[in-house]
């Protein structure tokens, strides 16, 4: 059973370097959420040049969150051996390769899935930066922290807006421009990004510390919860150009610009959840999110007319699981031992991520089926309305640095 040992005192006031670590973090985490995200918003486009059924545009879209989301349990745990100042480089350098790839890519639907899951390298570097940044601040500063760097999820706002205004003017620009600033970035992050010098280096091999980390109660209460919360951005980041296009009738970049204000609110709403962890219990602050989130997708259900009471409901539900991402990290740096934050993390970025996967599928499968949506914006309702319970009523209960 893994004993918890005590962190040293830190330091209230972050240094310059964290703070450099900090910046350097997010952008990285910002440009390879968008690489992450380029298929969502030509998804419209990929399915009439494909003749795609409903189901296949979403299991296009849902493929890099499902590779991305597995992959941050490896890239965690590595993380924890070998650090930051090599994995961020290097993760950002090889997504520069499907990047490429969808360029020969794009009139074969085999091929798309093929490199879709080689795409998924770009949403595991969440796992990189959680445990720089968690290194690098003090316990009282940790929330916020780790709430700014969760704005480089703003990366797939940026791919909503950018993406399909790149491509009107060349249909594979927008694959060339992130390629070039991935390369750019990861000759960056070497220069910039400084691991701690007294961060504990494990020495067990991966499966142990995978294990330990699994072992942990936490870290699956964690995972569901995070699987809520930033399942549901995810979700709605990949799926919401489609659902747009179907349901409401918009064309491809008109719901791409509207699914970006979706993401654009999140990344906002992170930090904010982050901050308010820091002074009030991060449990309350993700029950009072999710319950929220549970109200709104209810009226969602109901078939709103996108203006207002569509756009206000979306865009209130995005500043919800935004404030339960960044509280839920928050109190991941409470409960989790300094040695085992990657590890852990991997874990529940990889259940959050997954939470992602299985919507898209859902509400493509649901549309298929019923031709509505209803039924999946009350599921999500549902869980929403769980997480919200369990916070509240559990981890409440869990005090700092408790495994």
């Amino acid at each position: 059973m893994d004993t918890v040992t005590k962190p040293s005192p830190a330091v209230t006031r972050p240094s310059t370097t964290a703070y450099r670590n900090l910046v350097v973090a997010t952008v990285g985490f910002t440009l390879t959420f968008w690489a992450w995200a380029l298929i969502a918003p030509l998804a419209g486009w990929y399915g009439d040049r494909l003749a795609l059924s409903s189901f296949q545009q979403s299991l296009l879209v849902a493929v890099p969150v499902l590779v991305g989301s597995v992959g941050r349990i490896p890239v965690g745990a590595l993380t924890d051996r070998y650090g930051a100042k090599l994995m961020f480089p290097l993760v950002s350098a090889l997504t520069i390769v499907p990047v490429l790839l969808l360029v020969p890519a794009k009139n074969s639907y085999v091929a798309m899935l093929a490199v879709g899951f080689l795409l998924g390298l770009g949403g595991t570097t969440f796992a990189i930066g959680i445990p720089l940044v968690n290194s690098w601040f003090p316990p009282a500063k940790r929330g916020l922290a780790l709430g700014v760097f969760g704005m480089g999820m703003g990366g797939v706002a940026l791919s909503g807006y950018f993406t399909p205004r790149i491509a009107a003017h060349g249909e594979n620009l927008p694959f060339f421009v992130v390629a070039i600033t991935l390369a750019a970035y990861a000759v960056l992050a070497f220069l910039l990004i400084s691991d701690r010098p007294d961060r504990p280096v494990p020495t067990a091999s991966l499966a142990s510390r995978l294990g330990g980390a699994g072992r942990l109660r936490v870290t699956w209460e964690l995972s569901a919860l995070y699987a809520i919360g930033f399942g549901g951005i995810v979700a709605f980041g990949v799926y919401l150009p489609t659902y747009l296009k179907t349901w409401y009738a918009l064309d491809p970049t008109d719901a791409g610009t509207k699914a970006a204000g979706f993401a654009l609110v999140t990344v906002v709403f992170r930090p904010i959840g982050g901050w308010l962890s820091d002074r009030v219990h991060p449990a309350v602050i993700t029950a009072a999110a999710l319950g929220l989130v549970a109200l709104l997708a209810i009226v969602q259900a109901f078939d709103p007319p996108m203006n207002p009471g569509g756009t206000v409901a979306l865009l209130c539900m995005a500043a919800g699981l935004g404030t339960a991402s960044g509280s839920v990290f928050a109190l991941v740096s409470q409960v989790t031992p300094q040695r085992q934050v990657g590890s852990v993390t991997g874990i529940v970025g990889a259940m959050g991520g997954l939470g992602g996967f299985v919507p898209p599928l859902v509400m493509g499968a649901i549309y298929s089926a019923k031709d509505s949506y209803s039924i999946g914006f009350m599921l999500l309702s549902d869980l929403a309305l769980a997480g919200c319970v369990y916070a509240y009523g559990r981890m409440r209960t869990i005090r700092p640095q408790e495994s």
